[in-house]
């Protein structure tokens, strides 16, 4: 066969995948190869197309019904997701490390059109990854460490305020009879002293285990720089490899479908990194104009964990109101903090985030939340890794089915003419 009637199966092949998602009755029929009264007046040449056709590797996808494709599809990703459940500790470093590979894999491009080799822009960007990830662990830890410590000692005067001062004020406003009874709460921690000897004793006794997970975490932490390097180095590669896996029937969809996750996935990603970044400025900026003692932290934490919705609003908020219980005793500062909070919660809502992620992408932070929970019960770890990646391919997955089945409802069907 020449060049052209290759080049002309390929356009063949490419005008069958984009058929591969149309509703049946809408497509046009593909008469099947073996059919003699489908065969043009040379059958000899046609022959020879369905001998490429078959060598190809791509046609025999194409031949199946939909019902069948749906079939398949369907227990490949049970397949896919049993193992991914049964290798989820095994898979954990593997997984973060492509997820912060997927993150600096533009960088690494970048490196290599200015002449600066694969291998060493892989380097640059790890050490660039692991210098922030230490130095915001060194910065955030002993400050919530000891915020966290301090909250602890000065709750019993925290408590003992709330009941001399803080009750009957609100008794008095809005005529309740609330109390707080610190004999019976002292009671209640002397009685659960001895549980608390037996779940001590029950730590101190599975040592070991704590020891296999400490060093389990250890072999992760040293494994994820080392597959970031191989993906980073090799990622041209192994996207051209998984490109020639694909049949080829079905390339063109699976390419517009990569396409489309990598936009959404990139673009959200992009814009929630700047959310991050201009909640932890406010944040910080905010409690310290407030006069909060423990600013930083507070401010830090409340802003780069935002990316999970509400939890990290909430563990923020927590840790802010209850340092500003134990270091003021008036209610303008408290009032102040509450507030600074509040309206971090509109400016995310209502202006940083349609600005900078945009609701064009789809993906509301319900179903984000719903998604962290529920590959987090599936999978585990990994499973939360795998939670935005996810969704994020559903999201596109649904998108394309539905501009399909439009399209398939507003054309007209076959052999008649359009109507005007």
């Amino acid at each position: 066969m020449n060049t052209k009637q290759a080049e002309a199966q390929n356009v063949g092949s490419a005008e069958s995948a984009k058929e591969n998602f149309s509703p049946p009755g809408v497509a046009e029929p593909v008469a099947p190869e073996s059919d003699a009264s489908a065969l043009p007046a040379n059958p000899t040449s046609n022959l020879a197309d369905v001998t490429v056709k078959s060598a190809s590797g791509g046609t025999w996808w194409v031949a199946l019904s939909p019902t069948v494709r749906a079939l398949m599809t369907i227990a490949m990703l049970i397949a896919a997701g049993y193992l991914l459940r049964a290798l989820a500790p095994v898979l954990t470093p593997f997984m973060f490390g492509a997820i912060l590979s997927y993150v600096g894999t533009p960088a690494v491009a970048w490196l290599a059109r200015h002449r600066v080799p694969r291998a060493l822009g892989a380097v640059l960007v790890i050490v660039t990854v692991a210098a922030a990830f230490s130095g915001l662990a060194l910065v955030v830890t002993p400050l919530v460490t000891n915020e966290i410590s301090q909250i602890a000692a000065k709750l019993p005067d925290l408590v003992t305020r709330a009941q001399t001062d803080w009750l009957p004020r609100l008794n008095a406003a809005f005529g309740l009879s609330l109390s707080l009874d610190l004999s019976q709460f002292k009671t209640l921690v002397q009685d659960n002293v001895a549980a608390i000897g037996n779940v001590s004793a029950s730590l101190a006794g599975s040592m070991k285990l704590g020891g296999q997970f400490v060093l389990g975490l250890i072999i992760n932490v040293m494994l994820a720089p080392v597959v970031m390097f191989y993906l980073l180095r090799d990622w041209p590669n192994l996207i051209s490899g998984i490109d020639g896996l694909v049949p080829r029937g079905a390339r063109s969809t699976v390419r517009d479908l990569a396409r489309e996750i990598d936009a959404v996935l990139s673009e959200f990603l992009r814009g929630q990194g700047l959310v991050m970044l201009a909640l932890a400025l406010y944040y910080c900026l905010a409690l310290k104009l407030a006069g909060l003692q423990f600013w930083l932290p507070v401010g830090l934490v409340t802003g780069l964990l935002v990316f999970v919705p509400y939890i990290g609003f909430g563990l923020g908020c927590l840790l802010g109101m209850l340092a500003a219980l134990t270091q003021f005793s008036e209610a303008a500062p408290i009032l102040a903090v509450l507030a600074v909070f509040g309206f971090g919660q509109i400016l995310e809502g209502f202006l940083l985030t349609p600005y900078l992620v945009g609701d064009r992408i789809g993906l509301h932070p319900l179903a984000v939340l719903f998604a962290l929970m529920a590959f987090g019960q599936l999978f585990g770890f990994v499973g939360v890794l795998l939670a935005l990646p996810a969704s994020a391919a559903l999201l596109v997955a649904f998108r394309m089915l539905r501009r399909r089945m439009v399209a398939a409802e507003c054309s007209p069907p076959t052999g008649l003419p359009p109507t005007v």
